[in-house]
């Protein structure tokens, strides 16, 4: 049973406390992760945050979805698992183009 959100469109300055407050009020925080660059520190706008049942979850995602929150219109949905392309790679790490369909024709 997934009860994991994941919420986009974050002010930069969102803190665990601030999702906290925010998500509290529909059950139980279990966890929540702020996605941060890894060189600056800096949250990259999203997070995930746990609750402890799936009637939670789905109550929030219901009164939360495109509200605002520290003044930018949030995105709530449930928290899809990772996607892995052919070949078992994380996605997210998957970088460039790997069948050279890109390059061009030489003169």
């Amino acid at each position: 049973m997934n009860t994991k959100l994941y919420v986009g469109n974050l002010a930069f300055n969102s803190t665990e406390d601030d999702l906290t407050q925010l998500f509290s009020e529909f059950g139980t925080v279990t966890d929540i992760f702020i996605v941060k660059d890894k060189f600056s520190g800096r949250s990259k706008g999203f997070a995930f945050v746990t609750l402890d049942t799936a009637e939670s979850m789905n109550a929030a995602i219901e009164a939360l979805n495109e509200t605002e929150f520290a003044g930018r219109p949030i995105k709530v949905n449930e928290a899809r698992p990772k996607e892995e392309n052919s070949r078992g790679r994380d996605r997210s790490k998957f970088s460039g183009n790997r069948d050279n369909s890109f390059k061009k024709d030489r003169y």
